[in-house]
């Protein structure tokens, strides 16, 4: 939700304070969260007439959507989670969050206490409390389709699927089957239905083994194509702007890979107004397929440790302005960079400048054209 309170308390509340998490409770029983917003209600994301605190007033009847990259209160960012006042926990940046009418994000890693690490190199998770920190800093959207939602194993999986259900805040991507994990959260803002949905296509031990089916818990996956653009033009007879949230690419490189320009392309063709993702560690090229925004790459956010691939530490939020129609008519960037603490602190000055211009930079390689500007 947007409102000028909210707004002026994380602009005037950031502060670091370092604390610790919290022991997950016990499992509850999982219940569906896309797809819940019904007509005439008031669900998260629902906007007010507050004004952006990071850009330019958007006018009545035009909807601002923000979006920044993957998530993890784990090393080095797992004191964010006892931070005071609670909207700190990603930094000054929240506050470009939270002026949005609607903000997405990437929590990557189990929510879990328990179970066993999977066969792989990397494993992250973290406690329920991930999920108010997240809503507290502006986030009202979470997509946990990723490659780590799953590092614990089926114990883990049933931990998160319990804390999915009792979130204070719109967990989508993953569920205890694939008509869950593809559902989308759907709501309204500024008169407008609005509706997210996340996937994967990151092929790897995740996707193979904990892919959601009929009966069976887990990840929604792009991989499975057909479902992925029906759970879009599912969604398109809901809501008049339809938003996919993706973790997919290469890790390390700027320029898309094949499977990434094929998806988005059929994407845009079954609806989708924008796709946005992340996974590769590096921001990569944004701008329009045609009537459909894409951001091919977002980068790390609140990230858990140092990274080797180039400008892994440049990030920051997208964020679009959609008209009343559901057409994507502007883009502003605020870029950021990630500290020694993990992070993101909002550039200024010539280096925001030069983040600017180096994202444009990337668009060459994406085939993507220009998108409008909001900011100049």
């Amino acid at each position: 939700m947007r409102r000028a309170a909210t707004a002026a308390a994380l602009l005037l509340g950031l502060v670091a304070v370092a604390g610790c998490g919290s022991t997950p409770p016990p499992p509850a029983t999982p219940a569906a969260q896309g797809g819940s917003a019904q007509p005439g209600a008031a669900p998260a994301g629902t906007a007010s007439a507050a004004p952006a605190l990071s850009a330019a007033p958007v006018p009545d009847g035009k909807l601002t959507i923000a979006f920044a990259g993957d998530v993890h209160f784990e090393g080095r960012t797992q004191p964010r989670l006892g931070v005071k006042p609670p909207e700190a926990a990603l930094g000054p940046i929240a506050q470009t969050l939270a002026a949005a009418d609607l903000s997405v994000l990437n929590l990557e890693t189990a929510i879990t206490g328990r179970g066993a690490p999977e066969a792989k190199i990397y494993h992250f998770r973290t406690s329920p409390q991930a999920l108010a920190a997240l809503r507290d800093s502006g986030v009202d959207v979470v997509s946990m389709a990723n490659n780590h939602a799953v590092d614990y194993g089926p114990d883990g999986l049933t931990d998160t699927l319990a804390a999915q259900a009792s979130a204070p805040i719109p967990v989508i991507g993953i569920g205890r089957d694939a008509q869950q994990a593809y559902a989308p959260y759907v709501t309204t803002v500024e008169g407008v239905r609005v509706a997210v949905i996340a996937a994967s296509q990151i092929v790897d031990l995740t996707n193979q083994k904990y892919r959601a089916g009929a009966a069976k818990p887990g990840i929604a996956s792009a991989l499975d194509e057909s479902a992925l653009l029906n759970a879009v033009k599912q969604a398109k007879t809901q809501a008049k702007v339809v938003v996919v949230y993706l973790h997919w690419g290469e890790e390390g490189k700027t320029c898309p890979t094949a499977a990434q320009t094929s998806i988005a392309k059929k994407l845009a063709q079954a609806g989708a107004t924008a796709v946005v993702g992340t996974h590769a560690h590096t921001m990569l090229g944004t701008g329009m397929q045609g009537g459909t925004y894409v951001a091919y790459g977002l980068g790390n956010f609140l990230w858990y440790g140092t990274s080797d691939y180039k400008d892994s530490d440049e990030t920051g939020v997208v964020t679009l302005t959609v008209s009343p129609e559901g057409k994507v008519v502007g883009e502003s960037f605020t870029p950021a960079h990630v500290g020694a603490d993990g992070v993101p602190a909002p550039q200024t000055g010539q280096a925001a400048t030069a983040a600017r211009a180096r994202l444009d930079g990337l668009r060459g390689c994406a085939g993507l054209s220009p998108a409008p500007r909001d900011n100049g």
